[in-house]
Formats: C-alpha cells, structure tokens, sequence
C-alpha cells in the first residue's frame, strides 16, 4: 500500500474532502479519488460510501481506519527516530503539559534546553491529566509534565519538585490581611475546586479532610486560572499554586497554610515500555538537572513572601 494514500485515506476519514486532500498531497483530485479506489481493492472491501456530497466511511472503512493510523504514527516515530540518529541535534520533542505549569516551569526548561541546542523543535500539548495522559499513551507525546503520579500501570513517572499550595481567599474577606491562616479556619466557607478528574481537585479533598472537614464544593472550573479569577470574584476559597506573575489589583490574597503540608508534586511521565528518541532523552536528561535550581527559586519566592 502507499504510504501518501494511506494518509490521505486517514485525512477523508477524519473529514477532509477529498479535493483538501488532494491539494495536500499535491494530486489532483481524479488522481486520488483512483488511489482511494485501488485502495478499497487492495483492503477488500468498501471503505466510504457517498451521502449526498460527502463521503462517509463505511463499516469496513471505520475498522480500518484505526489501523491505518495506528501504523502511520509508528512509521512515523521510526523516520523520525531515524532522522535524529543522523542530526540529533535538531530533532522533535513533543512535550505534554498541564496547564498551570505552562506559565513557570516550562519556559525557563524550553530556553535553558534551546541555549544548548539551538536547533531542537518542541510540539507542545497542554490541557487536563487526563487528556494528557491519552497523549502519552497514543504516542502523540514523549513527555509529560503534570502534578501528581498519573498511576497508570504503562506509565512512569518521576517527582521533580514540590510546588506549594496556598489559600486564596477573596479581597476584603476577613483573612485577606493575614499572611498565614489554618486551613480549618475556612471550614465553612465555600471551595471554589477543579472537576472531580483534575489532581488538584483530589490533592484539594485530601488536605481538608486532613484537617477534619470535607470541602464544600461552590463553584468548579477546568484550570486553576479559573479558580483564582471566581475567587477574586468573591465567589469563595480555594487551594491553588501562588501566580508567578503579577496578580491583579483586586485578585486574591494568598496566605500560607499552617494546619496541613500544603503543596503538589510536580513530575515527568514516560511510557514504561517505550526508548525515548535521542532528543527527547536528552531533554529528559535536562529537566532533571534543573529541576533542583527551580525548586531553590521557588523555596526563596516563597520565603521572602
């Protein structure tokens, strides 16, 4: 089978039209409807069947489909895996992260990484654990950069530093001048949290019941920026990570907590099973030799607050 009709069989399949495809491919759109047709010879079977103008898969078309694109990542990873044997230096990282990292500790890694390897590329993903957790178990990821151990059985996953948590509370709420408070103090009080499938959310439950109480959920949001802007809002009380930016003239205080360890595990996950292309390798080698200089920084931020 050819490898570009294969790829193009994947892109009609995802709902590029077969004129897109073509133009991608650099085939005029006769030349590829052929290819599609020889393609449906060689499986053994209808793979589309025309609804109106558009072209849907079949049955057969929607188990092969999967297939095919199973085989094109992995043939994709082995020119790529060749590619950076030959110029190693250059080669593709494709980096997962979580959202609330991507403001701190990924650019400082990207920059120090880019200062000793001019010529290396990042394919960055962020979004929650779980979807990032698909990358890394789809190949669309080498790495991932998350809060907490995924606990997946095909994972490892490696602690870096621990980022602290703080109490956020609204502005002119009755701890908001104070610069330590216990966690028990806000008992009552509305947590504003992360869905039940956030780390965050988990590590949130755990220390209040630490504490003796359960939170009371009053509003959830998908990121931890989410959080601070309702709690700023007045909305209620959360345990997020200090901004490392400035914050808003009418944003939350951030008190430490005094009653409970409050802090994350910050981390990096691979696939057990799976050698790391040389870049990323490297780069994995980088992560952990900074990850003991931004933890200091962190620790000193948190005391000259």
């Amino acid at each position: 089978m050819d490898v570009q009709v294969l790829r193009c069989f994947v892109a009609v399949a995802d709902g590029v039209t077969v004129t897109q495809a073509a133009a991608e491919a650099r085939l005029t759109q006769p030349a590829l409807s052929r290819a599609l047709r020889r393609l449906e010879q060689e499986v053994g079977a209808q793979l589309f069947q025309q609804v109106g103008r558009v072209l849907r898969l079949t049955p057969a078309g929607r188990a092969f489909r999967d297939h095919a694109d199973a085989a094109l990542r992995r043939l994709d990873r082995g020119l790529r895996a060749v590619h950076e044997t030959v110029s190693p230096e250059s080669g593709l990282i494709p980096l997962a992260f979580l959202h609330s990292l991507g403001t701190w500790l990924l650019p400082p890694l990207i920059t120090g990484f880019r200062e000793r390897f001019p010529l290396s590329r990042f394919e960055l993903r962020q979004g929650s654990e779980a979807v990032l957790v698909e990358s890394l178990l789809g190949g669309t990821a080498d790495l991932l950069l998350t809060a907490g151990d995924p606990g997946h059985p095909l994972i490892t996953w490696e602690r870096l530093l621990t980022e602290p948590l703080w109490l956020a509370v609204p502005p002119g709420h009755r701890l908001a001048r104070r610069r330590r408070a216990r966690l028990a103090e806000v008992a009552e009080e509305p947590f504003i949290l992360l869905r039940h499938e956030q780390g965050l959310r988990s590590v949130t439950e755990a220390l209040c019941r630490a504490v003796g109480f359960t939170p009371r959920a009053g509003f959830e949001g998908d990121e931890v920026a989410t959080l601070r802007g309702l709690v700023g809002a007045g909305l209620g009380v959360a345990l997020v990570p200090r901004p490392h930016s400035a914050a808003p003239a009418r944003g939350p205080s951030y008190l430490q907590v005094t009653d409970v360890e409050a802090a994350r595990d910050i981390g990096i996950a691979r696939l057990t099973s799976r050698t790391l292309p040389p870049n990323s390798e490297r780069f994995l080698g980088h992560v952990r030799q900074h990850a003991v200089s931004v933890a200091a920084q962190e620790h000193s931020a948190a005391e000259e607050s």
